[in-house]
């Protein structure tokens, strides 16, 4: 993120500062046939950032317990219990002499929803043409208001890959608004745990409607403590602006 970062902004609070995403195939199969929601975290994103003049390197990561919070099932869910250790395995193999941290700051309470959604009607008989016209809408909406798609994820592949065919599709988009993480970054370097932000779109065999959901900014408010104007501007302006977008596409 250092280039966009320097592009945009001129300057930069950070050495290093990447961000990326990754999902476990089999760990998304099992969530999928009991949540339909598991896409707010498939992929799940993470950040690898090292401050200026700072001699270490930091990665941040959500927990498990903080997934199933955001995703309403429970905290002992298997999946996710499995999936935290891997990560914290992958972490302890990367970073051998690291250490896990616990923040500094008092995490605050949410004050409104952790979850944003939609949905749409779309006729049973030609899904498809409805799906494409909507991603088309909304994908040209998004640059326009200064998104950025960071990736995109056809879980439905995987899934009719493993012969599972509960979905007609199941689409995740990963999106990025670089003055949100630039912004917020600065004083909450963890905020890469939220960013790629994953939007997921989804329709179910047999149904007529298509669902839409991702994590609200509530989330980098209330876990993050963020307090500051600019940083409060900057998430409600982003949360806002997909709203909208989303809000006008499913009209």
């Amino acid at each position: 993120m250092n280039g966009p970062f320097k592009k945009q902004f001129k300057e930069t609070s950070f050495d290093i500062y990447n961000l990326f995403t990754l999902y476990k195939e089999d760990t998304v199969m099992e969530l999928a046939k009991k949540y339909p929601n598991f896409g707010l975290f498939a992929p799940m994103s993470m950040s690898i950032y090292s401050k200026k003049g700072s001699h270490s390197i930091s990665i941040a990561s959500l927990s498990s317990e903080a997934m199933a919070k955001i995703m309403k099932i429970p905290a002992e869910n298997k999946e996710l219990q499995e999936l935290g250790k891997l990560v914290e395995e992958a972490l302890k193999i990367a970073m051998p002499k690291g250490k896990f941290e616990t923040i500094s700051y008092l995490v605050a309470s949410a004050k409104e929803s952790l979850v944003t959604s939609f949905e749409m009607e779309l006729d049973e008989e030609d899904w498809d043409e409805g799906k494409e016209e909507f991603q088309m809408t909304f994908e040209g909406a998004l640059g326009v208001n200064g998104f950025v798609m960071a990736g995109f994820t056809d879980i439905n592949y995987f899934f009719e890959e493993a012969k599972y065919g509960e979905y007609d599709f199941y689409d995740v988009y990963s999106i990025c608004k670089l003055p949100v993480i630039y912004t917020i970054a600065k004083l909450r370097p963890e905020a890469g745990a939220y960013a790629p932000c994953s939007l997921y779109m989804y329709k179910k065999k047999g149904e007529n409607m298509m669902y839409m959901a991702f994590p609200s900014v509530e989330n980098w408010i209330s876990s993050l403590a963020v307090t500051d104007k600019e940083g409060l501007a900057v998430l409600k302006d982003a949360q806002d602006r997909m709203q909208k977008i989303l809000q006008e596409a499913t009209e």
